[in-house]
């Protein structure tokens, strides 16, 4: 019998926050060198963050470090947010483009949460 192991790809929040940090590079890439320079870098970081520290607690022994990096990720959400509504007061983003990237951000906490309750739960130490 052939145990199955849970892979990275399988963590939701971890997929979510990766199609997101893509789809606001493709946004941001196309800005003018100031915007980009200034608040693109800046947002790309952030947004890339999530993912990134997911992906990195993923790969951590610990219950405790993992769920150290799971707590940045969530953390970067919210620097994000604030990114996301720099850009839409500084008019760097079509309405469609806020909401959906609004949309997006606002459902990974609740998937991180649920990621840190589940390692919580399976991982003895």
């Amino acid at each position: 019998m052939n145990k199955k192991f849970l892979q990275l790809k399988d963590i939701g929040a971890y997929t979510a926050a990766f199609y997101l940090s893509n789809y606001v590079w493709d946004l941001v890439i196309k800005w003018d060198y100031f915007s980009k320079d200034t608040m693109g870098k800046q947002f790309a970081r952030s947004i890339d963050s999530i993912s990134a520290n997911i992906a990195e607690g993923f790969g951590r022994y610990g219950k405790k470090d993992k769920i150290c990096f799971y707590r940045y990720s969530y953390g970067s959400v919210k620097e994000s947010e604030d990114w996301l509504n720099k850009s839409k007061e500084r008019n760097l983003l079509t309405k469609e483009q806020f909401n959906f990237i609004n949309s997006e951000l606002l459902k990974l906490p609740k998937s991180i949460n649920y990621l840190i309750s589940f390692t919580n739960q399976k991982l003895l130490h």
